[in-house]
């Protein structure tokens, strides 16, 4: 294996964690944000306020984007055996 092949699979899989991970990221950021900003407005300060909805939020977008993540996962992982050939010999 060359250098380049190493930085290609090494790309390749970076790219792939950013994108399976992105909408769970974003959602738990979205729910983060409201809910700091009711927090400020009913002045409220209970720390384990923020992580109940921040999980049900998670969990959620896990059940909805679950079956478009492995379909990606399953792609990656066809791709990398099929290419499994060339980068051996």
């Amino acid at each position: 294996m060359t250098p380049d092949t190493v930085l290609k699979l090494a790309e390749q899989s970076i790219y792939t964690i950013l994108i399976l991970s992105a909408p769970m990221l974003l959602i738990a950021l979205g729910v983060g944000l409201l809910v700091s900003i009711f927090q400020a407005m009913t002045q409220i300060q209970e720390q384990t306020l923020a992580f109940v909805p921040k999980i049900l939020a998670v969990f959620l977008s896990i059940i909805i984007f679950g079956p478009w993540m492995l379909t990606i996962l399953l792609d990656y992982t066809r791709n990398l055996f099929q290419q499994l050939p060339q980068l051996i010999g």
